[in-house]
C-alpha cells in the first residue's frame, strides 16, 4: 500500500478553528481508514496482553519503546511498579518533588524509538518532517524557523496524570492524535480533557495575562471539563495561551491495551521561562 501522507497536511490547512473551550483545530478520521487500520494493527502498536506491569514494560521495551522523561510521570521503573503495587490514592512525600502537588498520581510514558520499516516509520518521519509541521505553523501563525520540534509515537501507562494546565510560554504548539489499538478505547478512562476555569478561579487566567508570570499546573477542582478527546483517529492542535487548559488522569487496565498517541510540540528557540507562581501561591493571592 502506498503511504503518501500529504493529505494530512491538507486536512490541517483546511480545517476550521473551534473556539470552545479555547481556540483549537479538531479533525476526526484524520488518517484514511486504510492507513489507520494498518497503524493500529502494527505489532508495535497492538502489544499483546500481559499479566503484570513489569511484564508490560519489558514487552514494550522489547518492541522498541523506551521510557522517557515526561510531565506527569517518573522514569524510574522500580519506583513506578512499587507505586502501582501499593495502590495509594495520593503521591508519597518521597516522590512529590518528581511530580506535581496538583496531582494525585503519576504514570510512565514510553516512546517508540526503534521503528520497523512499515507504516509506523513512515508516519513517524512525516510528523517529524517539514511538510506536516509547516502546515501546523501556518495555521497557528507560528514562525517555524524560530522553533524546534519534538514528536513521536507514545504509550501512556496507568495512573498517568497531568492536572489542568495551559502549557508554558516556551511551547509554541501541541498536537495529539489518538491511535489506540483497542476497539473499546473510547469508553476507557485515559483521555485528554479540554477545560475552562470555574468562574471563581477566572482570576488566575487574568494573572497570566502578565507575560512575566509563567503558567502552571492547577488543581482539577478549579476547572470544568468541556470536551474530552475520546474518538480514535482524531487530532487536536492548538497554540498554548492563557486559556488552553487541558489535563489527563488515566485509570484503566494497561495490561490489556495502552493509551497510544502520535504526540508532538513546537518549542520556541529563544523564549525563556517567566516567573513561576505555583498553584498554592495563586490560591493565596485569591485570599489577599
Amino acid at each position: 500500500m502506498k503511504h503518501d501522507l500529504k493529505y494530512l497536511a491538507d486536512k490541517i490547512l483546511s480545517a476550521p478553528f473551534i473556539n470552545e473551550p479555547f481556540k483549537h483545530i479538531y479533525i476526526e478520521d484524520f488518517f484514511s481508514e486504510e492507513h489507520f487500520n494498518e497503524i493500529i494493527s502494527s505489532k508495535q502498536i497492538a502489544a499483546p496482553p500481559v499479566n503484570t506491569a513489569a511484564e508490560l514494560i519489558d514487552k514494550l521495551e522489547e518492541l522498541g519503546y523506551e521510557i522517557i522523561e515526561f510531565p506527569g510521570c517518573i522514569s524510574d521503573k522500580n519506583k513506578y511498579l512499587s507505586w502501582l503495587d501499593q495502590n495509594k490514592k495520593s503521591i508519597p512525600e518521597s516522590l512529590q518533588t518528581a511530580t506535581n502537588t496538583a496531582c494525585e498520581g503519576f504514570g510512565m510514558v514510553l516512546r517508540l524509538k526503534s521503528l520497523k520499516p512499515d507504516i509506523l516509520s513512515v508516519v513517524n518521519d512525516y510528523i517529524c518532517g517539514e511538510e506536516f509541521n509547516k502546515a501546523i505553523a501556518q495555521r497557528l501563525n507560528i514562525d517555524l524557523s524560530s522553533c524546534f520540534t519534538d514528536s513521536g509515537i507514545q504509550k501512556y501507562l496507568n495512573r498517568y496524570e497531568i492536572s489542568p494546565h495551559p502549557d508554558i510560554r516556551k511551547k509554541a504548539s501541541t498536537f495529539m492524535v489518538n491511535i489506540n489499538p483497542s476497539e473499546s478505547s473510547k469508553e476507557m478512562d485515559h483521555h485528554t480533557h479540554y477545560m475552562k476555569f470555574k468562574p471563581e478561579y477566572k482570576y488566575v487566567q487574568e494573572l497570566w495575562e502578565d507575560s512575566r508570570i509563567e503558567r502552571c499546573w492547577i488543581p482539577w477542582s478549579w476547572c470544568e471539563s468541556v470536551k474530552t478527546q475520546t474518538k480514535n483517529n482524531s487530532i487536536v492542535i492548538f497554540s498554548p495561551s492563557n486559556d488552553t487548559l487541558h489535563g489527563v488522569k488515566a485509570s484503566y487496565d494497561h495490561l490489556v491495551t495502552q493509551r497510544t498517541q502520535l504526540y508532538g510540540n513546537m518549542w520556541y528557540d529563544n523564549r525563556g521561562m517567566g516567573h513561576l507562581l505555583p498553584w498554592e501561591r495563586l490560591s493565596e493571592l485569591k485570599k489577599t
